[in-house]
C-alpha cells in the first residue's frame, strides 16, 4: 500500500498538467466541430478552435510519456532527474521494441495481436517505464565500475541499466501483452448478447482497465469493427438502430451521465472530506479535473488523482459506471461521441439520426451527481481513504514549530536516533513529516529523536518511522539526506 501511495503521489505532477488541456480541447471542439465531424476548416474561428484542440492534445495524447517521467522523478530518492531520464529511456525502448512494425518482423501477427501492439503506447507502459527508471536509479546510482569503465559509474549507468531491464520487460510483454488483449476481446464478444446488462459490464471493465491501458481491447470490440459491431463508427455515419443488429449508441450512452455529472459529484465529495488545511489544494486539483470531464470527457486527471491512493474506491467508481450504463440503456437515452462523453460531443451528436431522448441527460445527470457524491463521501469517511487532501498529516501539524532552527543539528540527532545512516533504508517527506524506512527497528531510540526538538515520533509499521517536524520539514530532510550520503 505504501508503494501505491508513493506512486499516486508521483503522478500528481503530470496529472496537474492535464485538466487545462482537456478544457482547451473542449473549447476547441466547440469552436471547430469540423475537427470532430470532418469538413473543411476555413474561418478564423474554426482555425482558433483547431489550434486549441492541438494545443490540448499535445499533452493529452502523450500522457503516457508524462507519467513515465513524473514517476521516474517522483519515486527516485532525492527526486533526482536522472530517474526521469532513465524512465524516458525505458519508455522509448519498450514502445519501440513492441511497436507493430518491429514485432511483425520477428513473428507473424494475428489480427488481435496487431490491435494489441497498435495500442502499446499507453499510460500503463508509461507507469512501468517510470517504475523501472526510478528503481534503477535507487539501486544503481552509487554503482562503482572498474577504472576502465569509470566514466559510466554512478548516475551515468542508471539509464543504461534501465535500458537492459526494459529489453527483458519487452521480451515478457512480447508474449503476454497480446494474450491478455485477446482474452479481453473474447470477454467483449461474450457479453455482446447480454443487451443492457452487457453494456453495463463493458462500462465497468472499461473504467477498471484504464490504469493498465487494456480498456482499448474492449473499446475495439464495441466501438469499432473488430467483431462487426462498431457502435461508434456506425453512429457517426448517420445510421440508426434499423441499420444494425443492436440498439445503436448503447455502448457509448452510459458514459455521458457519469463523466459529465458523476465525476463532478465525486469531486465535490473529495473537497468536502478534505482536511481543512488542504482543502484549497484539493479544490484546485479535482475541480479543474471535473470541469475537463464535463466539457469534453477527459477523465484521466480525476481518475489518476486517486486510483493509486485509494484503489478500492476506484473499483467502486468503475462499478457505478456499470450500473448507470445499464440504467441509461434501459431508459432509452442514446448519444454518441467521437472523442469522449463530454458536453461537447453530446451537443454535436444530439442531431444525428441515432440520438434518442437526449433530454434524459438532465434527470440522469442529477441522479449520477447525487449517487456519486453520496457513495464517494460515505466510502471516504467510513474507511478513511487517502483521496486528495486527506494525506496522513494531522491537521494541527501545520502549526508545529521546531524548538531548534539549526536544521543540520536536528537532522544529526534524528539520524543518531534512528540508528545511523547504515540503518536508513529510504528517506522521504511530506508537508510536515520526515518519513523514514529503517532496516532494524530495534535500533530506533524515540527519546533521542524527540531530544532534537521535534513535535513527535510515529511508528506506523515495524520498519517505518515518521518524525513530526512541521512546515520546515524540507530543510531538515535536505540536511538529513546530506548526512546519509
Amino acid at each position: 500500500m505504501r508503494f501505491l501511495q508513493k506512486l499516486g503521489k508521483s503522478l500528481m505532477l503530470p496529472v496537474a498538467c492535464l485538466p487545462i488541456c482537456g478544457i482547451l480541447m473542449g473549447i476547441g471542439y466547440l469552436l471547430c466541430p469540423e475537427a470532430m465531424q470532418g469538413g473543411e476548416i476555413t474561418t478564423i474561428v474554426q482555425q482558433i478552435g483547431y489550434y486549441l484542440i492541438k494545443a490540448g492534445g499535445a499533452l493529452i495524447d502523450n500522457m503516457a510519456i508524462l507519467f513515465a517521467i513524473g514517476i521516474g522523478v517522483g519515486m527516485s530518492e532525492d527526486n533526482d532527474g536522472t530517474g526521469g531520464l532513465a524512465a524516458l529511456a525505458s519508455w522509448l525502448m519498450i514502445t519501440n521494441l513492441l511497436s507493430t512494425a518491429n514485432v511483425s518482423v520477428i513473428m507473424k501477427l494475428s489480427e488481435k495481436a496487431t490491435i494489441a501492439f497498435d495500442k502499446i503506447q499507453n499510460p500503463f507502459i508509461g507507469i512501468i517505464a517510470g517504475i523501472i527508471g526510478s528503481m534503477c536509479y535507487n539501486k544503481f546510482k552509487n554503482t562503482k565500475l572498474p577504472d576502465w569503465l569509470s566514466f559510466f559509474s554512478g548516475k551515468r549507468c542508471v539509464a543504461i541499466v534501465a535500458g537492459v531491464v526494459s529489453i527483458i520487460v519487452s521480451a515478457v510483454l512480447l508474449f503476454a501483452w497480446p494474450v491478455i488483449f485477446g482474452v479481453l476481446i473474447s470477454l467483449g464478444q461474450a457479453i455482446v448478447g447480454l443487451d443492457a446488462v452487457g453494456a453495463g459490464i463493458y462500462a465497468f471493465f472499461n473504467r477498471l482497465l484504464i490504469p493498465f491501458g487494456l480498456h482499448h481491447a474492449l473499446n475495439n470490440v464495441f466501438w469499432f469493427d473488430t467483431i462487426g459491431l462498431g457502435d461508434l463508427s456506425h453512429f457517426w455515419a448517420g445510421e440508426t438502430s434499423a441499420d444494425v443488429t443492436w440498439s445503436l449508441g448503447m455502448y457509448m450512452s452510459g458514459f455521458f451521465p457519469c463523466m459529465m455529472f458523476g465525476i463532478p459529484g465525486a469531486a465535490l465529495a473529495m473537497i468536502h472530506t478534505a482536511k481543512s488545511n488542504k482543502k484549497k489544494v484539493a479544490i484546485g486539483l479535482v475541480t479543474s479535473a471535473a470541469i475537463a470531464a464535463f466539457v469534453c470527457g477527459v477523465t484521466e486527471p480525476f481518475e489518476f488523482a486517486f486510483m493509486f491512493l485509494a484503489p478500492a474506491l476506484y473499483v467502486v467508481y468503475a462499478l457505478l459506471y456499470g450500473i448507470f450504463t445499464t440504467i441509461t440503456v434501459l431508459l432509452g437515452f442514446r448519444a454518441g461521441f467521437s472523442f469522449s462523453a463530454g458536453a461537447t460531443d453530446l451537443l454535436f451528436s444530439a442531431s444525428l439520426p441515432a440520438a434518442q431522448k437526449t433530454w434524459l441527460i438532465i434527470p440522469l445527470g442529477i441522479a449520477a451527481f447525487v449517487v456519486f457524491y453520496v457513495v464517494f463521501r460515505f466510502a471516504i469517511t467510513k474507511f478513511n481513504l487517502k483521496t486528495p487532501g486527506r494525506e496522513d498529516d494531522e491537521e494541527d501539524e501545520q502549526k508545529v514549530q521546531l524548538s531548534n532552527d539549526d536544521f543540520t543539528e536536528v537532522a544529526r540527532i534524528v539520524l543518531e536516533g534512528v540508528g545511523g545512516k547504515e540503518n536508513v533504508a529510504s528517506i522521504d517527506n511530506c508537508i510536515t513529516r520526515l518519513r523514514l524506512e529503517v532496516k532494524d527497528y530495534t535500533l530506533v531510540d524515540e527519546k533521542k529523536i524527540k531530544s532534537a526538538g521535534v513535535a513527535g515520533v510515529i511508528r506506523p509499521g515495524k520498519t517505518s518511522v515518521q518524525v513530526i517536524i512541521g512546515t520546515k520539514v524540507q530543510f531538515v530532510a535536505d540536511e538529513f539526506k546530506k548526512l546519509c550520503k
